[in-house]
């Protein structure tokens, strides 16, 4: 079952533009690229730095600590290996919402 939490006004992150969240335990850096926001978890899975502020290129973020690039809608590293989780969102009454039980590409 899905916990949609309320992180921000849908206006508040505009095109290629990030924004960070703590929610019920949950760190979530958030990403807007074409249109769409994406939610991944703020801890490399490598070495646990900070991807809110990682490089942004495209759908895809690089981590500032080492370098790693890791798809905003999967959280699969570029080239195999390691997964960063990432969390389903949505825009609902002029409100970004993520759900924070749910791993996977925004909802449609």
């Amino acid at each position: 079952m899905a916990t949609w939490v309320d992180v921000t006004a849908t206006d508040a992150i505009g095109e290629g533009g990030r924004w960070f969240a703590r929610r019920e335990g949950h760190e979530i850096a958030l990403f807007r690229v074409r249109g769409q926001v994406y939610a991944i978890e703020d801890s490399c899975p490598h070495a646990g730095a900070s991807l809110a502020s990682a490089e942004l290129e495209g759908a895809t973020i690089s981590c500032r600590a080492h370098g790693l690039k890791f798809d905003l809608s999967t959280g699969c590293q570029r080239g195999g290996g390691l997964t960063a989780r990432t969390y389903p969102t949505r825009e609902q009454d002029g409100r970004l919402q993520v759900d924070i039980e749910g791993s996977g590409a925004p909802a449609p």
